[in-house]
């Protein structure tokens, strides 16, 4: 705890309230995780601010004292990037969860942070519109996290990612002022484009305080399949040539087979288990170009040599098949006391020999990883199940970790697709953007936190000479 907790907890009521600010031992230990296994620090308070004006005063306190400043939603990122590793303030942002605007005529969402995905979503199809972006954890996860993170999701492969879809942003310095860029319009040039800078940033630059995103007219219908492949090489295949056809799927996602078979004994689907693997394939728009699309997949499929290819005939089987996707990382973590969760991301091209490589580093060093993912933009989860009490098997664990990001950067691939840097993969961090992108990186969040409060200890391996760390 830092030395003036009692006058700092006076002046942060003073700002946002009594009820606003939490330190019980409870509650302290309630932030001091998030969704990454392992990695713990419990913070000295927890604050809930309700207005960009309490950010602004928060920040400022926190800069005056040098206190670290921790921007927080839902805590569901998988990279340690909500973690209160220097102790200091978590900020909450749950409470800035109103949607402020649904513009039809500019199809623009204006949204606080604190918004969930999954309400979102419902909101603007409601009014026959359409946010693309759909992280694995979009019923619990934020707006504001998944920007911060740079979150991506199964319809990545067709419309983007969450950076693709933020066209302005309200944001606070760690120094107080209360700052602007972008907005409703769709080009703008203006200067640099610090929309795209702030998009994930992790919560190391500034916070997010409000958001406008892009908008799309909802498509009219949808429909799913499902193929299974006796090879690898074939479903990587099936990827390839659907897209060199021109077909490019709303959904293109992968199970491995022990993926499938631990799915199968948790959501009871009758998925087959003798096979390597299955792709889970939807294809949205106009109905009659999705009919094409979704016969003429099917025929590469089984030209490319699937063993079975099944059409979901309404949205409810279109639904119980996603279903397995869904459920994977579920029916995973029942496996064993820790889950750990990764994203690599390779070229399409390398989709295949991405897997059989993890295989391979799993067989090396005794763990048990399963594998599914996005086959269709190339970003893969190798998920390994173990227990962080054994310590040894948990060094086997980190080798096999670190030997994949290895062959993901061989293979033209990058560390992260989706998740972030945070504290999970910063030792990695320089060995795909080199040390003097890592130093170009350090000088734009001094520019940004010149005492460096904000977020400590992620992105980055070493902390900056400016960095206050609290005692």
């Amino acid at each position: 705890m830092v030395d003036t907790n009692s006058s700092i907890r006076s002046r942060l009521c003073a700002i946002v309230g009594e009820d606003s600010v939490r330190d019980s031992a409870n509650e302290r230990h309630a932030y001091s995780y998030d969704a990454t296994p392992i990695v713990t620090g419990a913070p000295d308070w927890i604050v809930f601010p309700q207005t960009t004006r309490q950010v602004s005063e928060v920040l400022r306190l926190a800069n005056e004292e040098r206190i670290p400043v921790i921007p927080r939603g839902s805590g569901t990122n998988l990279a340690g990037g909500t973690v209160a590793v220097a102790a200091g303030i978590v900020l909450n942002m749950t409470r800035f969860n109103r949607i402020v605007e649904i513009d039809e005529s500019n199809l623009t969402v204006t949204v606080g942070p604190g918004v969930i995905t999954a309400d979102l979503h419902r909101a603007v199809e409601a009014r026959g519109l359409f946010y693309p972006p759909d992280p694995g954890s979009m019923r619990i996860s934020t707006i504001g996290g998944n920007v911060a993170q740079g979150a991506g999701g199964m319809r990545g492969l067709k419309y983007g990612v969450t950076k693709d879809y933020v066209l302005g942003l309200e944001y606070v310095l760690p120094t107080g002022e209360i700052l602007r860029c972008g907005g409703k319009n769709y080009k703008d040039v203006a200067g640099y484009d610090l929309t795209r800078l702030l998009v994930g940033s992790e919560g190391t630059l500034a916070v997010i305080t409000e958001l406008t995103l892009k908008l799309l007219p909802l498509p009219e219908s949808k429909r799913t399949m499902v193929v299974y492949c006796k090879r690898m090489v074939d479903a990587a295949r099936i990827v390839e040539r659907t897209i060199a056809a021109k077909i490019i799927p709303a959904t293109m996602e992968f199970l491995d087979q022990s993926t499938m078979r631990v799915v199968d004994q948790f959501a009871h689907l009758g998925l087959p288990t003798d096979v390597a693997a299955m792709l889970l394939i939807e294809q949205d728009g106009v109905e009659q170009q999705v009919d094409r699309d979704i016969d003429r997949i099917a025929q590469i499929a089984r030209k490319v040599g699937a063993t079975d290819v099944q059409v979901a005939n309404t949205p409810e089987d279109g639904a119980r098949l996603m279903a397995a996707r869904r459920s994977a990382l579920a029916a995973l973590s029942r496996l064993r006391p820790t889950t750990i969760l990764e994203d690599a991301t390779v070229p399409r091209s390398e989709l295949a020999t991405m897997v059989s490589e993890i295989e391979r580093i799993a067989e090396k060093y005794q763990v048990q990883i399963c594998t599914f993912g996005h086959a269709g933009d190339g970003n893969l989860h190798p998920t390994c199940m173990t227990d962080e009490r054994d310590a040894e098997e948990l060094e086997r664990v980190d080798a096999a970790f670190a030997e994949i990001f290895e062959v993901a950067l061989r293979l033209g691939g990058t560390i992260t697709g989706e998740h972030g840097v945070g504290m999970a993969k910063a030792k990695f961090l320089p060995k795909r953007v080199g040390e003097d992108g890592i130093q170009l990186m350090m000088r734009l969040k001094q520019a940004f936190d010149p005492n460096g409060i904000l977020n400590p200890g992620k992105i980055f391996v070493r902390v900056p000479d400016w960095q206050h760390v609290a005692e």
